[in-house]
C-alpha cells in the first residue's frame, strides 16, 4: 500500500488545495499518470502519481486545503492490489460476452476521452507500447451521443391545496468542481449557462475557460495570495542571498544567420525564434560551469544532477511562475523550441504538472519581447543563479578594426555570492557567448 500525498511544488509552498480528482476508487494508475489537480497560491498544477496500482481510496475531498505532506489517496501497489490478482475477465459473470479492452492509457487521457465522447476501444495508440496519447484522443472521432433527458423541475408538495404548486420549478444545484466554481466567480461566468464535459455532466475549469472566451470575459487579476506568495519568496531572496551582478554583450549575427537558414527548412509551426538558441546555449553553459547549476541547502552548495532550466513566465492576468525545462542541455534546438511553446502555453492556461514545478537548477528570465534591453533579476531560492536576457538590438560595433552595425544581445547574471564569485560568473557568461558564436554546435 502506498500513499499519494500533497506534494511540495516550490520553495514557498506550505499548503495546497485539492481542486479536482482525475481518478476514482478502483481506477488503475501507472507511475507518471496525472491523477489530480492541485491549486497553489500561484497556479493550478497537474500532479502525477509515483506508484503503479489501483486507487483504493480518496482521502481528501475536492476543494479542501491541506498542508504539504498530507495523505490525499491510498494506492494499492500492483503486487498487492486485488485487481492485480483477479482479472476483469475472471470477475465477469460467465454468461456475459467478453468486453473489448481499450488500449493502455493514462487517467488524464481517459478523462479527456470521456469529456470528448471518444470511445478508446477504437482509438489507435501512437505512444510507446501502443499507449493512447492526448493527441490520439483529440484527433479521434467522437462516439454518437446518447439521449439523456435531465429534468429541470422536481415535484413539490402542494401548498394550501393550490393546483399550481403541484409541479413548481425548483432550482437544481449545478455540478461543478471547486476550481470551476472559483474561476467562474472570478471571470463573471454563470455556471447555469455552462455545459459540463466532466463525469455525469460536471463542469470543469476548462469548461468555464471556454465559456469565458466565448463571452469575451476578462481574465481575473492574480489573487492577493499569489502576490503575497511572490512577495514572501522575493523578500526571502533579498534578505538571505548576497547578490552580485554581471553583464556581457553578445554578438548575435552568427546565431541569427544560422537560425534563418534552419527556418527555411522547417514548417511554419516549427520555426525557431532566438529564445530557443539562447536557452539551449544557457543550458550548455550551465553544464560547463556546474558551480552555478544547483541549490544552496543547509549552508552549503549542492550541485544539481541535471540542468533543469527554469523558464520565468508572466501570466496574462499578472503574476509570475517559473516551471522547469528538464534535461535542457540534452535537447536539440528544435526540441527546446517545441518544449518552450508547450510549457509557456500550459503555464498560462493553468495546466502545469507537478514534475515541472520542482525547483529548477537555474532560471532564465527573457524580457526581450517586452522591449527591455537588459534585466537584472532576483535569484529564486534555493537556486544560486539567474540569467537575464534583453531584446536583440542593432548597434554600431567594431569588428576586426572595422565599424559596422551588428545585432547584439545583453545577457546578465544575478548570482549568490555565498556559492560563487565573479570569476565563476564570468566563466558562465563567456561560455554562453562562445556557444552563440558557433550555433551549429548547439
Amino acid at each position: 500500500m502506498a500513499e499519494f500525498t500533497m506534494p511540495s511544488l516550490g520553495a514557498d509552498m506550505d499548503e495546497g488545495m485539492l481542486s479536482e480528482w482525475l481518478v476514482h476508487p478502483g481506477d488503475r494508475v501507472t507511475r507518471g499518470d496525472v491523477i489530480a489537480v492541485v491549486e497553489t497560491a500561484k497556479s493550478a498544477i497537474e500532479v502525477e502519481c509515483f506508484h503503479s496500482g489501483t486507487v483504493e481510496a480518496l482521502l481528501v475531498d475536492e476543494g479542501t486545503t491541506v498542508p504539504v505532506g498530507t495523505p490525499l489517496a491510498r494506492i494499492g501497489t500492483t503486487s498487492e492490489s486485488p485487481s492485480a490478482e483477479i482479472s476483469p475477465a475472471e470477475s465477469r459473470p460467465p454468461e456475459s460476452p467478453p468486453a473489448e479492452s481499450p488500449p493502455p492509457s493514462t487517467p488524464l487521457v481517459r478523462r479527456l476521452a470521456q469529456d470528448l465522447h471518444v470511445d478508446l476501444t477504437v482509438v489507435h495508440g501512437s505512444g510507446p507500447g501502443g499507449r493512447i496519447t492526448r493527441a490520439d484522443v483529440e484527433h479521434a472521432e467522437p462516439a454518437p451521443a446518447r439521449d439523456k433527458t435531465v429534468p429541470t423541475t422536481r415535484p413539490v408538495k402542494p401548498v394550501r391545496g393550490d393546483d399550481w404548486a403541484k409541479e413548481r420549478p425548483a432550482p437544481l444545484r449545478v455540478k461543478a468542481s471547486p476550481l470551476a466554481r472559483r474561476l467562474a466567480t472570478e471571470v463573471g461566468v454563470d455556471l447555469a449557462d455552462v455545459t459540463g464535459t466532466g463525469r455525469d455532466g460536471t463542469i470543469r475549469a476548462d469548461d468555464v475557460r471556454s465559456a469565458a472566451a466565448a463571452e469575451g470575459a476578462q481574465r481575473p487579476a492574480v489573487p492577493d495570495m499569489a502576490r503575497a506568495a511572490t512577495a514572501r519568496l522575493m523578500s526571502r531572496s533579498k534578505r538571505e542571498i548576497p547578490h552580485f551582478y554581471l553583464a556581457t554583450t553578445v554578438d548575435m549575427a552568427a546565431a541569427l544567420e544560422w537560425m534563418h537558414a534552419c527556418n527555411r527548412e522547417l514548417s511554419l509551426s516549427a520555426r525557431l525564434v532566438p529564445a530557443a538558441l539562447t536557452f539551449k546555449a544557457i543550458a550548455l553553459a550551465a553544464r560547463k560551469v556546474p558551480a552555478l547549476n544547483g541549490h544552496w541547502v543547509d549552508d552549503g552548495f549542492v550541485p544539481a544532477d541535471e540542468v533543469r532550466l527554469g523558464v520565468a513566465v508572466s501570466l496574462r492576468g499578472g503574476g509570475l511562475v517559473a516551471p522547469a525545462l528538464a534535461h535542457a542541455d540534452t535537447l536539440s534546438v528544435t526540441e527546446v523550441m517545441a518544449a518552450l511553446k508547450d510549457l509557456v502555453a500550459r503555464a498560462r492556461g493553468g495546466r502545469l504538472r507537478a514534475s515541472e514545478t520542482v525547483d529548477p537548477s537555474l532560471t532564465v528570465t527573457n524580457l526581450g519581447d517586452q522591449g527591455v534591453e537588459a534585466v537584472f533579476g532576483v535569484v529564486y531560492p534555493p537556486q544560486v543563479a539567474l540569467v537575464g536576457l534583453g531584446r536583440i538590438v542593432e548597434r554600431p560595433v567594431a569588428v576586426n578594426g572595422l565599424l559596422g552595425v551588428r545585432p547584439v544581445l545583453t545577457a546578465t547574471l544575478s548570482a549568490d555570492h555565498r556559492a560563487a564569485d565573479g570569476a565563476t560568473g564570468a566563466r558562465l557568461l563567456t561560455a554562453l557567448d562562445r556557444l552563440l558564436q558557433h550555433p551549429e554546435e548547439l
